[in-house]
C-alpha cells in the first residue's frame, strides 16, 4: 500500500485552533474561511480515525488524543513559519548565498574587483564562484547565473547580451621588430602563433576585410593552450602573435607592452551575456549583483555596446 504524505497544512490549522480556542479565531488569524478550518479538522480526524477536537456551540476542546498531538503540531506550524519567515527575508534583503560560474579568463581579471567591491558594500551576501570556461548546466548545478562569451545554444536560458567584445590581433613590439608586421592574413603563415584551444576556426584564424573579404590563414603554432591568460605572458616575451580579446590585451596595449597588427582586418567579435535558469524570480540579492556587474561594465573602455541599442540589449527575456 502506497503510503500517503502527512497533511501538514491540516496539522498547522489545527495547532492554530488549539491556540485560539476557536474556529472564527482560528480561521481570521490564518486567512482562511471557517468552513475551511472546520474541513481541514474534519480530514484529519477522518484520516487518523480519532477525534481530536470536541465542539460545542459555545467552545472547542481537545480530546486526550487532541493534547497528545498538540506539541507536535505546534512544532509543524512553528517551522514552516520559521522557513518561510528565512526565505522571506533571504529574498527581499541583500543577505544570503548567490553562486555564479564565470569564464575563467574574463572572470579573473575583470570580474573579480567587480565582486570585491560587492561584498564589501554588501557583507551579509556570500558568494560561490565557479572559474571555468566550460558551459554549465545552471539548472542541474544550482547557479543562480553566469556569464559567457560565446554563441549561446541553450534557448531555455534568460538570457541579455550585455556587449561586444573585439577579438585583436596583438604581439610584442619585440616580436614585431623582429619578424615585422603581417598586412595580408596570408603572411601569418610566416609567422610563430599562440593559440587559444577553445577558438572557433581551430584549423586556421578567419579574417574579414570590408573591402576583400573573406581569408582563412593556417600558421604555425609556438605554443596552444587552453587558458587564454596564459598565452599573455608568451607574448610579452615576443614568442609570437596571438588572438585575444581586447578586454585581456587592453592593459598591454595602454602600457605599449602589447602592439595590434592589420588592423584592417577583423576577426568576428564575441558577445558577453548574462544567462540565469528559466521560470525562476530571482531573489534582490542576486539581483542586486546583476545589476552591479551591468552597471560597472558600461564604463569599461574596451566593452563595446550595439549602435543604437540599450546597454545590455536584452535578446531573450529581461533580467532585470
Amino acid at each position: 500500500m502506497k503510503k500517503k504524505l502527512p497533511d501538514l497544512e491540516a496539522w498547522a490549522i489545527f495547532a492554530k485552533v488549539a491556540e485560539t480556542g476557536s474556529f472564527a479565531r482560528a480561521a481570521t488569524e490564518l486567512g482562511l474561511s471557517q468552513a475551511t478550518v472546520s474541513k481541514a479538522i474534519s480530514r484529519l480526524e477522518t484520516r487518523m480515525n480519532v477525534m481530536l477536537v470536541q465542539r460545542t456551540s459555545r467552545s472547542v476542546s481537545l480530546t486526550d488524543t487532541g493534547h497528545a498531538a498538540l506539541e507536535r503540531a505546534i512544532n509543524i506550524l512553528e517551522h514552516g513559519e520559521a522557513v518561510e519567515a528565512d526565505i522571506t527575508e533571504q529574498s527581499t534583503s541583500l543577505r544570503g548565498l548567490v553562486r555564479i560560474s564565470l569564464p575563467v579568463s574574463f572572470g579573473v581579471s575583470r570580474l573579480s574587483p567587480i565582486l570585491s567591491d560587492f561584498l564589501t558594500m554588501h557583507p551579509d551576501i556570500e558568494l560561490d564562484v565557479e572559474f571555468s570556461d566550460r558551459q554549465v548546466d545552471l539548472i542541474e548545478e544550482k547557479f543562480d547565473f553566469a556569464l559567457r562569451i560565446a554563441t549561446l545554444i541553450d534557448s531555455t536560458l534568460l538570457a541579455r547580451q550585455l556587449c561586444q567584445v573585439r577579438i585583436l590581433l596583438v604581439g610584442s613590439p619585440a616580436y614585431f621588430k623582429r619578424y615585422g608586421k603581417p598586412q595580408h592574413p596570408r603572411d601569418i603563415a610566416n609567422h610563430k602563433t599562440l593559440k587559444y584551444s577553445y577558438t572557433r576556426g581551430r584549423k586556421g584564424w578567419r579574417f574579414l576585410h570590408k573591402e576583400h573579404g573573406e581569408f582563412t590563414q593556417i600558421s604555425p603554432i609556438q605554443m596552444n593552450a587552453n587558458n587564454a591568460d596564459a598565452l599573455h605572458y608568451a607574448l610579452l616575451a615576443g614568442l609570437g602573435m596571438a588572438l585575444q580579446p581586447e578586454f585581456l590585451a587592453w592593459d598591454g596595449l595602454q602600457s605599449g607592452a602589447l602592439e595590434t597588427a592589420m588592423d584592417d582586418w577583423q576577426v568576428e567579435p564575441l558577445s558577453l551575456h548574462i544567462v540565469a535558469p528559466p521560470g525562476r524570480r530571482r531573489p534582490i540579492r542576486v539581483q542586486a549583483l546583476i545589476d552591479y556587474i551591468l552597471q560597472t561594465l558600461t564604463k569599461e573602455p574596451w566593452a563595446h555596446f550595439i549602435e543604437g541599442a540599450p546597454t545590455g540589449t536584452d535578446r531573450t527575456q529581461p533580467l532585470s
